[in-house]
Order: structure tokens, then C-alpha cells, then sequence
């Protein structure tokens, strides 16, 4: 009888082995794929079980958290949710997140580890910390300025400060209210389907997705690239540039708005915005030369994130030569976002230097201790110091006696470029308007902001529609209200 005693015992003890050693196993090594399963909604009702925490601008909060009582407690709520939407995106729990709210995502949510002194006490306790705020780079004043100044018009703005590469304002018209899509009932459903089906696209954020040909507004680099390499030694002397000027290997010829350009200077050229005469030069600098200056002032960068994603700008160097003419001259399939162009801008001020553009000042605990701080260095060097020099001399002149003259502000040395981008088959399609430029008060050392406005009115008649007039001065409210603080 004590022999079925001892072997009823070891076979309960070899069951009880088995049992740890599957919960263990359950426990330990199959843990990350029971998480994981998209089955599992206990961290989708963590993550709405507590407030999110916010994105501050000026040291106040745009977003704020709204308790619905139902299984996903807290949503999402925004205030002033257009004119903050390009910079937030949105945080639904039905369609997840986008742009600050996505890439913050960690420390909004209080999943980052970094949010807590002991983050394996977190896992092994299943803790959460309290989500952590994001302070942003943005100027409170200059956002609402580019976002009054382009209304109703289909457009963009970027500004950043060129000496720091912070972001300060970042706009996209039209806009949406993010917090449409918070929530879980039907509403949240049909404001989806209504805004991705809208024909004006409002969750474009044209300020950082979207590419336009950046037509006269990139005769800065173009002009960059002659001076760094010896092409034009002297702004002032007469180039050899024949108007019109006939293509190479075409018999097409391409022409100017203004008169006066055959054979004019690089100054008198960039002042009235000489089609032929920087075609003429983008050819004798050659692809190589304006392939290389162009990605020194961030064309063809894949990796850019602010620290969202950037739709990369692109200089194409595959092209014959008069395809690199139309090129040099914003046109063929060169393409720029407007925070390209306003890092174009920015490098100009900023002698010739390309800060690395970001959003983000800083992320920190709900109590405000500092979790982790953008780095400030250099992207790049865009161009020779004594090359921004000559530049931005050219581009004071745009505003003070050229095309920019709508930009010009009292107590403050501005520099301009304006540019009128042509698109569509036969360039048959309305206009880009662009505007690039910077601003430097006259008791200061340096630049505050530089600026890139692009405005795409479809309902623009063509001849309404030009840098100069419709994007210089929003870019002009943009800088007074950075130059104001």
C-alpha cells in the first residue's frame, strides 16, 4: 500500500512540475506574443484609462483629455484644434495616431521607460506612469499670424529660427478639428470617411507632405551654386545670357516676365527673377555641382523627421541639359516642401549653415522634470560663408527694390525671394505663389526667423495669383509677429 502511496505522490509532484513549468512558460517566454495579439484589449483599455498628457505651445496646453465613461475612458479633446492640427495630428482610438501625437506617442501615453526611475518595476508590476507633456519649438503669435494670412487659400507655411533650426511655426490650410476623431461612436466614423474623401484634402499637411515645384523661390540655390563654384565671380558683371534663351539640344526657347535680362547681372537677375539667365547658369554649373549645393541645403534627404516624417525634397541629376535648365529654375521635377524652402531661407541668414530643423524643445514627467532635450547642431553646410554673404545682400534687395517690396517691415532688414510656380499639362493649372525669406531687427545680431509661404488657390484667376502679391505678405505678418515678442 505505501508503494502506491510514493508512486500517487510523484506523479501529483510531476503534474505540479508541469504546471510551473507551462506557466512559466505562458508567463515568461510566450508573455511578448500574448501582448501583442491583437486580440488582447487590456493595453487598449490601459492606454485610454488614464488622461493623455499634453503638447504645450507657450507654455500652455492645446490639448486636453475628456472622461466619456465608457471602456476607453479618456479622450482626446484640443483647443484651437485647426490652427494646431499640421503640428498635433490626432489621437483616436479608432484610427491611432499621427504626427506629434504619433511620434510623442511614448511619452504622451506614459509607456516610455525613460518617464520612470524604475521602468522593469512598471513591467513586472504593470504600472503605468502618468503621460508626460511635450513642449514644443512653436511661437504662439507667428503660428496664428500664417494661419490668419492664408484664410480660406489652399497653402502652407513653415518658419524656423535659423540660428537653432526650432520650428516656429508650422500651418497648412485648410485645417480640421482632430477632435473629430476622438472617440469611439459613429460620428467619429462619418467625420473620417468625410474628411479623407473632402476634395480640398484637410489632413494634408501640406507644410511637411506635400512637394510643389518651387519655381523662381529656387534661383537661391541655383544662385548658391554659381558663386561657390567660380561660375560668376562678380554679382555685378554682365553674364553671357541671351533672351530668349534657347534649351540645349531643343528647339524650344524659354522667355521672361520682365525686361532687361539678356546678358544681365547675377544682382539685376536674381532682383527681377531672370528666367534665362539662371537657366543659363544652372547648365554651366552643371548636375554634379547643383546636384551636390542642392543636397547641402536638404534636397534628396530621406531621413529628415521633425521628428515626424518629412516628404523629402528632390533635385533630380539624371537629366540632360536642358532639363537641368528648367530644374535650375524650380521647374521639370524639382520639388520642395515649404519647410525645405524655408530651411533654403534659413541658410542663407544663418551664413550659410543648415541647423537641424526640429519641433520638439523638450519632453518631460507630468511633474515637469526634463525626460529627454532636442540637440542643436548642424545639418550642413549649405554654402561658403562669403557665398550667404552675397546672398543675402541679393535677397535685401528683392524686398527693398525688387519683386518682394510687400515684405519689407519698418526697424527690420529683410530678405526675400518670391517665385510663381508653374504646373499641370501645358502649364495650363493655376500658379504656386511662393514666398522665402528672412528678417533680422536692426538692434539685434541675427536673424530671427526665416519664412516659406506657398499659396495653390485653385479659384485664383492666373494673373491674380504671384509670389509677391499673395504669399509675400503673409510671410511679412509671420515675421512682425516673431519680431514683436
Amino acid at each position: 500500500m505505501t508503494r502506491y502511496i510514493r508512486h500517487a505522490a510523484a506523479f501529483c509532484a510531476l503534474l505540479l512540475l508541469a504546471l510551473l513549468v507551462n506557466a512559466t512558460r505562458v508567463q515568461l517566454v510566450q508573455a511578448r506574443a500574448y501582448d501583442e495579439n491583437p486580440a488582447n484589449r487590456r493595453h487598449t483599455i490601459a492606454r485610454y484609462g488614464q488622461p493623455r498628457g499634453d503638447i504645450l505651445v507657450g507654455g500652455r496646453a492645446v490639448t486636453g483629455s475628456r472622461d466619456s465613461g465608457e471602456q476607453f475612458r479618456y479622450e482626446r479633446t484640443y483647443k484651437n484644434g485647426p490652427l494646431y492640427a499640421p503640428v498635433t495630428g490626432f489621437a483616436s482610438q479608432v484610427y491611432g495616431t499621427s504626427l506629434l501625437e504619433g511620434a510623442a506617442d511614448g511619452v504622451l501615453a506614459g509607456t516610455d521607460p525613460a518617464l520612470s526611475l524604475l521602468p522593469l518595476w512598471n513591467d513586472l508590476a504593470r504600472a503605468r506612469n502618468p503621460g508626460g507633456r511635450v513642449v514644443t519649438t512653436l511661437d504662439a503669435a507667428a503660428q496664428r499670424a500664417a494661419y490668419a494670412g492664408l484664410g480660406a487659400r489652399r497653402g502652407a507655411v513653415a518658419a524656423l529660427e535659423p540660428s537653432t533650426g526650432r520650428v516656429l511655426a508650422l500651418v497648412s490650410t485648410p485645417s480640421y478639428d482632430p477632435g473629430e476623431l476622438s472617440g469611439t461612436d459613429a460620428d467619429v466614423a462619418r467625420a473620417w470617411a468625410r474628411l479623407n474623401g473632402a476634395a480640398d484634402r484637410p489632413m494634408l499637411n501640406r507644410a511637411v507632405r506635400q512637394t510643389y515645384p518651387p519655381g523662381s523661390t529656387f534661383k537661391v540655390v541655383t544662385a548658391a551654386a554659381a558663386l561657390d563654384s567660380g561660375v560668376v565671380r562678380d554679382v555685378d558683371a554682365p553674364t553671357d545670357s541671351p533672351d530668349p534663351y534657347r534649351l540645349p539640344g531643343s528647339t524650344a526657347r524659354l522667355t521672361n516676365e520682365v525686361e532687361g535680362c539678356a546678358d544681365a547681372s547675377l544682382r539685376y537677375a536674381f532682383q527681377w527673377s531672370c528666367n534665362t539667365v539662371f537657366a543659363g547658369l544652372g547648365v554651366e554649373v552643371g548636375r554634379h555641382a547643383m546636384g551636390t549645393t542642392a543636397a547641402g541645403f536638404g534636397f534628396n534627404d530621406r531621413k529628415l523627421g521633425i521628428p515626424f516624417r518629412v516628404s523629402p525634397s528632390t533635385f533630380d541629376t539624371r537629366v540632360d541639359k536642358a532639363q537641368l535648365a528648367l530644374s535650375s529654375i524650380g521647374q521639370y521635377n524639382t520639388r520642395a516642401t515649404p519647410l525645405q524652402m524655408a530651411m533654403v531661407a534659413a541658410a542663407v541668414a544663418n551664413y550659410g549653415s543648415v541647423r537641424t530643423p526640429h519641433l520638439v524643445e523638450r519632453t518631460t514627467t507630468a511633474d515637469g522634470d526634463t525626460v529627454s532635450a532636442a540637440p542643436q547642431h548642424t545639418l550642413r553646410r549649405a554654402m561658403n560663408p562669403a557665398t550667404a554673404v552675397r546672398l543675402r545682400e541679393l535677397m535685401t534687395d528683392v524686398v527693398e527694390k525688387g519683386t518682394g517690396t510687400n515684405a519689407a517691415i519698418p526697424g527690420a532688414t529683410v530678405g526675400g525671394k518670391s517665385g510663381t510656380a508653374q504646373h499641370g499639362i501645358h502649364n495650363s493649372g493655376t500658379p504656386y505663389a511662393w514666398f522665402i525669406s528672412w528678417a533680422q531687427a536692426d538692434d539685434t545680431m541675427e536673424p530671427a526667423v526665416a519664412v516659406a509661404v506657398v499659396v495653390e488657390d485653385a479659384a485664383a484667376d492666373r494673373g491674380d495669383i504671384s509670389g509677391g502679391g499673395d504669399a509675400a505678405p503673409i510671410a511679412r505678418a509671420v515675421m512682425e509677429a516673431v519680431l514683436d515678442r
